[in-house]
């Protein structure tokens, strides 16, 4: 990890972007009345009563003071009862309005849940149908991490936008009744409350900027932590003494990114110190215009109390609309990074009418000058293979590291398809094949497989997950895969939990990980099995086991297997050897080593190992 310098210039984004921006909302709301309708129609009811309650508190209040200024003038002639319930009407405003803010806020807690929750599984959804090159892209995980952060970070919109309206609501009530008395006041309102508009809307820009310039470096910083404090990194972090050489890193970033947001928050409070200098001086002389209009006896010492109030509540109002306002539009332009992601499509298009995958398979694959080339790159990782797997034989690839034989079976499996050429299945292109019918007929194990921290079944079972309950088909493919044995020696057998992560879960050996992740190929009633490295972390006596009882359950089946072993190489029918991601030779173990080209070069030099 090379230190790379936090980017510290910023782009302010314009008004206009921020209305554009806005435009986000209604497909946000969509997906929020999506969640609940009936939850989302309350929450609208709720605050539009909500929002006429602080006129009539005030209202009251002025007839609660004009009536004690005239009992008090009266000196008992007159009856106290109207001023009681008054009073009373009074106290059960506030009360309905307490509750009321109370069950809003319970429905934007649970609304915000249900969103969340929603907006996950929507992205889990769509990563679904993505294309594997997409997530090998950096560029694309920027956006998915972004993506995802607004799964939580727009629960909060929610509650921001419903306010607003519910603010402006009340304003206009409170508006009314400030413009009967003066219209003027309204515009010194305005005047005193902009600039601290303007100046949060400057910083929040700033805020956004920064934030999303960060993007690639905060997922960098999440990297490091997991990697100081992680079961899974331990022991090799403390057998290589890297903690350092992290801390370090992880301080590096975390301080560079403590001074650019320190810089801004800094100017953001001198300036809005500065701004709620001028309100105040606004909202003090709109409040001495209305106290000299009361001496001179112009209103009422009701008025006084409701004009004050009026303006007061007017000016908190107007001043919190602004600022949300500037809060919104950049959470609009937040909720852009979510939906940019959905408008992300694979590359890799099913077919209109698809071919069902033949049972048997006839002819076999056949590549026809397939190369294929990662995004962003200039090098190809495979290019000018022309062969045919034949319909059940054994398929080996011998080649050097990133000679391009993880990258051939993908494009086998159709993880991947060809950047030039075509790859045949019994003589049709396999983009005319039903994808999901293809991918159920390869049974494929990678050399980097998941170790789930699942039970021992649930492991075995992500090799087709439709079988999750079928505890027969699970015991037969571990019996297969010789994991049986290692189910029976541990405490909970099928439903011992694995890993370390949770509550008694026992940890397993490579080689008792890897007998596990051979069962999930063995799952599926795959016409194609490809092994990519299965058995490197195996004895040479298990590997032949695994290897003899595999070339026995997979007759009349094709099988493609990477092995860096060529004890296991030379059981394959045929053995094609890749070099620089093209085909260099192809043939059996012996006709390979009659040639005497580059098989035979590796077999010898790994020969020469054991003498």
């Amino acid at each position: 990890m090379k230190a790379r310098p936090a980017p510290t210039q910023v782009t302010p984004l314009t008004f206009k972007e921020r209305l554009a921006a806005l435009r986000n909302l209604p497909a946000f709301f969509k997906l929020v009345w999506e969640v609940s309708p009936k939850m989302a129609l309350a929450n609208i009811l709720l605050r539009f009563v909500r929002s006429a309650l602080p006129l009539l508190i005030l209202y009251v209040g002025k007839l609660i003071i004009d009536q004690v200024v005239l009992l008090s003038h009266a000196k008992g002639a007159l009856p106290h009862l109207y001023l009681w319930k008054l009073v009373a009407l009074e106290f059960g405003l506030a009360i309905l309005s307490d509750s009321l803010s109370r069950a809003i806020t319970l429905m934007d807690s649970l609304l915000g849940d249900l969103f969340s929750n929603h907006t996950s599984v929507k992205i889990m959804n769509h990563a679904a149908i993505l294309d594997l090159d997409q997530f090998e892209d950096a560029v694309f995980y920027d956006k998915l991490e972004r993506a995802r952060q607004q799964t939580v970070g727009r629960t909060v919109l929610l509650s921001q936008v419903m306010s607003q309206v519910q603010d402006l609501i009340t304003m206009g009530f409170l508006a009314v009744g400030l413009m009967a008395f003066n219209p003027w006041l309204i515009l010194l309102l305005l005047v005193a409350i902009l600039p601290a508009f303007l100046g949060e809307s400057y910083f929040n820009d700033q805020t956004y900027a920064l934030t999303r310039s960060q993007t690639p470096q905060r997922r960098e910083l999440d990297y490091l932590r997991y990697l100081g404090a992680s079961d899974e990194t331990a022991k090799e972090v403390k057998i290589f003494d890297l903690s350092a050489f992290i801390i370090e890193r992880f301080k590096q970033l975390s301080d560079k990114f403590y001074k650019d947001n320190r810089s801004i928050v800094v100017q953001r409070s001198v300036w809005g110190t500065l701004f709620a200098l001028l309100g105040s001086i606004g909202y003090y002389g709109a409040y001495v215009f209305i106290i000299a209009r009361t001496i001179s006896g112009s209103i009422s010492l009701g008025e006084l109390t409701f004009l004050a109030g009026s303006f007061r509540q007017l000016r908190s109002l107007l001043e919190n609309i602004l600022t949300r306002f500037t809060t919104v539009s950049q959470g609009a332009i937040y909720l852009r990074d979510f939906f940019e992601f959905f408008e992300i499509q694979p590359k890799i298009k099913l077919a209109k009418n698809p071919r069902p995958f033949p049972k048997p398979i006839r002819q076999g694959f056949t590549f026809e000058d397939v190369g294929f080339r990662y995004i962003h790159s200039e090098r190809w990782a495979n290019r000018h293979l022309s062969f045919t797997l034949n319909p059940g034989e054994k398929l080996a690839l011998v080649g050097e590291n990133g000679a391009g034989k993880t990258t051939l079976v993908k494009l086998l499996a159709r993880l991947y398809d060809p950047t030039e050429g075509r790859i045949l299945l019994d003589g049709y292109d396999l983009k005319e094949y039903d994808l999901a019918d293809l991918r159920l007929n390869i049974g494929i194990i990678f050399q980097d497989y998941l170790r789930y921290q699942m039970t021992f079944s649930q492991n075995i079972a992500t090799g087709n997950i439709s079988q999750k309950e079928n505890t027969e088909h699970i015991k037969s493919a571990a019996k297969q895969s010789m994991a049986d044995e290692l189910a029976q020696r541990l405490p909970g057998g099928y439903e011992q939990m694995l890993g370390k992560r949770f509550f008694e879960g026992v940890e397993l050996s490579g080689g008792e990980w890897q007998k596990v992740a051979i069962a999930r190929a063995y799952m599926r009633n795959a016409q194609l099995l490809i092994l990519d490295e299965p058995t490197s972390a195996l004895d040479a006596r298990a590997e032949f086991e695994v290897f003899e009882r595999f070339t026995e359950l997979t007759k009349g089946r094709s099988a493609v297997l990477i092995s860096h072993r060529f004890s296991t190489v030379r059981m394959a029918n045929r053995i094609l050897v890749l070099e620089k991601g093209e085909m260099a030779e192809i043939g059996s173990h012996e006709e390979l080593l009659a040639k005497g080209g580059r098989y035979a070069e590796l077999f010898n030099l790994q020969a020469a190992g054991y003498k």
